[in-house]
């Protein structure tokens, strides 16, 4: 099986998650094309599989997976397809959260015309050891309120590898 992944990263938790996705299908047997969505991604045609993978920062989804996504809507509506979205919201349990989680979501889909087969919200990472002291500080107070770490000498994966494993399963990958 040919499989595209394609995936827009800012802090590289989500680089990451595609990679592993790559590495678990190839081992699968499939042909697997792994892609960065601004580093000119092939066409989906003759693709049977692709996984989107883009991680939310201030409300938004990087606009390269956006752009690709929509110049690309009719032909990822035609096939089986994923849409892993990469955010802190989801490492947490707070019920408002996830709801403006999945509203980010829903409007980014809407907006691109696309309707992937799966739709998988992937908890990411603090990096703090690579945040300015600004972003640090405004991360650390966001994620004392929702409970997360806020020891800035290190930084903290969220990610359960399990759950990304699954979307494989998922897909029938």
């Amino acid at each position: 099986m040919k499989v595209l992944i394609l995936y827009g990263t800012t802090e590289g938790q989500t680089r990451k998650v595609a990679q592993y996705l790559a590495e678990q299908s190839a081992q699968h047997g499939h042909i697997v094309s792994l892609y960065e969505a601004n580093d000119n991604p092939p066409d989906v045609e003759g693709f049977e599989v692709v996984i989107v993978c883009a991680s939310v920062h201030v409300g938004r989804y990087q606009s390269g997976v956006a752009h690709y996504v929509k110049h690309h809507a009719a032909k990822l509506n035609a096939i089986k397809t994923a849409f892993v979205s990469v955010s802190l919201t989801a490492a947490s349990e707070d019920e408002a959260s996830w709801i403006d989680l999945n509203h980010i979501t829903e409007t980014f889909l809407h907006y691109v015309g696309w309707k992937p087969s799966l739709v998988e919200q992937v908890a990411g990472a603090l990096r703090y050891t690579q945040y300015d002291f600004f972003k640090k500080f405004t991360l650390r107070m966001i994620a004392r309120r929702a409970g997360g770490s806020t020891d800035t000498s290190h930084d903290t994966e969220y990610t359960d590898w399990k759950q990304v494993n699954e979307i494989l399963t998922k897909l029938k990958i």
